[in-house]
Parts: C-alpha cells; sequence; structure tokens
C-alpha cells in the first residue's frame, strides 16, 4: 500500500522536523553525564537545563519545578507515589475519575476511590467533591481530558473541590494540542504525544505541593527519576514542543473542523453506529466511535489494509484486547470501537478518503457474521 494516513497521533506522533534537527545536533554534544564536573560533564548539564527552562516555559512552571521521567507513565507514578508518600499522616487515599489512564489505576492501589462519569465521559463533579472531602484523601488524580474520547474535563471546578488536597493531573492527551486550566499541583506529560522522542516524560510539582520519592534517592532529578539522563531526547522533547506550540493555533482549528465532517459523515453514512465523547467541549483531534455487529479489532485490521492507521479498545490497555475501560465507565459501546486521532501530517484527502473507505468496510465485516 504506497498511500498511507497515520491517524493515530494520539498514540504518538512521528518525530517533529525542529525535533530531529536538534536530536541530530545535540547526540554529538550532549552525551556526556550531566552531574559530573569535567568540561564535557558541564556541557551536557547546560544543555540539559537548557532543555528544562523550554519545557518548563511552555507547561508554565519555574525549571526548578519540572522533573524529566523516562516517560509519561513513570512521570505519573513517581508523581502519585511521591505526593501520597508526603501526606501518608493524612492518609493514603487516592481519588480518581474512572476513566484514568491505567497508571492511575494500578498505582491506586485498593484504598483508591473512583468516582463515574457521565455518558460524554465527563467526572461527576459532585460525586468528586464529596470523595475528596472524605477523611484520610492524600490526592486527587484526574486526566485534563480523555486520551480515548477527547472529552475535556473541568480542572478548574476539580481544582477548587480539592481545597488543599493535591490535584495531580495527566496532560498528556492535552499539552502541545490544547490548553490545561489552572489550578492542578503536579502535572504530567509525554514527549512523544507532541512530537518529541520516546522516551521523555514531564513531571511538573507547583511550589508547595510535598512530595517524597518513593525509592532511595540518587543525584538525578532529586529522585523522582533516578538513573542516567538521556540529554539529546530531552532536548528533542523541547524543540518538538517549542515548534508544536508555535503550530498550535491553526492545526487545532483545521484539527477541530475536519473531526467535525468525520462525527458528522460517520452518522450519516453507516447504520447501528454510535460517536462518543462530548461533540464540542473536547480536544480538537480525537475522535472514537462504536459500530454495533463488528469487531473492533476487524475495524482496524481491514483500515490498515486500505492504508489507514487507526486504533481501538482502551488507548493504554489495548494489547490485551479487553474492552475499553473507558467505554465502559461511560456506559457506551464496547465492542467494535475505533478511534481516530489528527497529526500536524494528516491532509483533507486523508479524511476524505477514511470517511469513503469505512461505511464499506463496516459492510463487508457485518456481511461476513451473516449482519
Amino acid at each position: 500500500m504506497s498511500e498511507r494516513a497515520y491517524l493515530d497521533a494520539a498514540s504518538a506522533e512521528s518525530l517533529h522536523p525542529a525535533a530531529r534537527e536538534m536530536l541530530l545536533s545535540a547526540v554529538d554534544s550532549g552525551w556526556a553525564d550531566p552531574v559530573r564536573l569535567h568540561h564535557e560533564g558541564r556541557t551536557a548539564r547546560l544543555l540539559l537545563d537548557n532543555a528544562r527552562a523550554v519545557l518548563a516555559d511552555a507547561i508554565g512552571v519555574r525549571p526548578d519545578d519540572l522533573y524529566l521521567t523516562t516517560s509519561g507513565t513513570t512521570a505519573i507514578r513517581a508523581g502519585l507515589t511521591a505526593v501520597r508518600a508526603a501526606r501518608s499522616r493524612v492518609g493514603q487515599t487516592v481519588v480518581h475519575s474512572a476513566v484514568e489512564h491505567s497508571a492511575v489505576l494500578h498505582s491506586g492501589g485498593e484504598s483508591a476511590v473512583e468516582v463515574g462519569v457521565d455518558m460524554q465521559g465527563r467526572v461527576d463533579l459532585e460525586a468528586f467533591s464529596t470523595a475528596v472531602r472524605q477523611p484520610g484523601v492524600a490526592l486527587a488524580a484526574v486526566q485534563s481530558a480523555n486520551h480515548e474520547v477527547g472529552t475535556r474535563q473541568p480542572i478548574s471546578a476539580l481544582a477548587e473541590a480539592c481545597g488543599d488536597v493535591p490535584l495531580l493531573v495527566d496532560a498528556a492527551a492535552s499539552v502541545g494540542h490544547d490548553a490545561v486550566p489552572a489550578g492542578w499541583s503536579v502535572l504530567t506529560a509525554s514527549a512523544h504525544k507532541w512530537g518529541g522522542p520516546a522516551g521523555v516524560g514531564l513531571l511538573a510539582v507547583r511550589k508547595g505541593t510535598r512530595i517524597t520519592p518513593a525509592w532511595p534517592m540518587d543525584e538525578r532529578e532529586d529522585g523522582l527519576s533516578p538513573g542516567f539522563p538521556n540529554v539529546p531526547n530531552a532536548l528533542a522533547a523541547a524543540a518538538a514542543l517549542q515548534a508544536r506550540l508555535s503550530e498550535a493555533a491553526e492545526l487545532d482549528k483545521q484539527h477541530r473542523a475536519w473531526i467535525d465532517e468525520v462525527r458528522r459523515r460517520v452518522a450519516a453514512d453507516i447504520s447501528d453506529v454510535e460517536v462518543v465523547g462530548d461533540p464540542e467541549d473536547r480536544l480538537p483531534h480525537i475522535l472514537t466511535f462504536s459500530c454495533l455487529y463488528v469487531d473492533g479489532e476487524a475495524i482496524v485490521t481491514a483500515l490498515d489494509a486500505e492504508g489507514f492507521a487507526v486504533s481501538s479498545g482502551s488507548a493504554c490497555t489495548s494489547s490485551t484486547l479487553r474492552p475499553s475501560h473507558v467505554l465502559a465507565a461511560m456506559g457506551v459501546l464496547t465492542h467494535g470501537n475505533v478511534r481516530i486521532s489528527l497529526g500536524r501530517s494528516t491532509t483533507y484527502a486523508d479524511i476524505d478518503r477514511f470517511c469513503a473507505v469505512l461505511p464499506g468496510i463496516v459492510q463487508r465485516i457485518r456481511a461476513e457474521v451473516g449482519m
């Protein structure tokens, strides 16, 4: 297949040209250990500090409030466990929405309190407010917007409801694509979502939020992300985010219009289909829909044969082939679901061809199972 359209940017964007250029330059100058005092180490340290400053500015924090980790998942786990450890005298309970990333679900443990969402995927604000006011709550964790259906969460209102309880916001789906509301205590993100290299996560901690690393501390990232830092990748991540933000207004307007068109055409051209997520208050580049009588994996495979890269199932656990916990929590169809997500290289021709090809694929698969 010579004509391919990559519509899975929410999983990973291709490397931004700015990141590629920076990476090729940095591998020759940023390879040394930045904690060493020799010339090569000081050079690497300077480059790492520059990357941190650019990333911190993009997130809206001071450089010394930003820690670099090996992934967004690691950032979530490090941030959650560090805040909970620092507030151990208060309690161990983590309050989170039912549609969080698997890293939150797994790290919360048996004492976690899960708050439900509506059919759009938005957390129940009243139930959340009640939960965070209970004794023993160490912190709350909520996404800025859902990685699977795109629905934004009311972060400002949730932060107000938290009061003195720290709020960890997983902003991996939003950073580089959408503004993240203020009010969070801890924020996490992942570079490969905005066209940076894989292997760089961000963990931002607001001043006044107490943290205690859950593992033995070393001289790296105040113990929040032990181990040798990847300086070239950090520089490339910073270059990609800076470039992506300069493109954001135009790309987001374009992507929003294209997703609106896909939403309309899918609903009009395919019977027994459910388009999910908030149609307005959402990320500009993500859309998920579910088709009755069709297996999601079958649609993904058939679309791949036609030159389209899309995803199905929960974005953070799709390799398990289990139904999406996000869609299940929303009370919508959990099978036959497809997520498309647009990147900077997506064209209108990709979108138009996708909408033209999809109905025939769904019809063929249904016919094969006698529907």
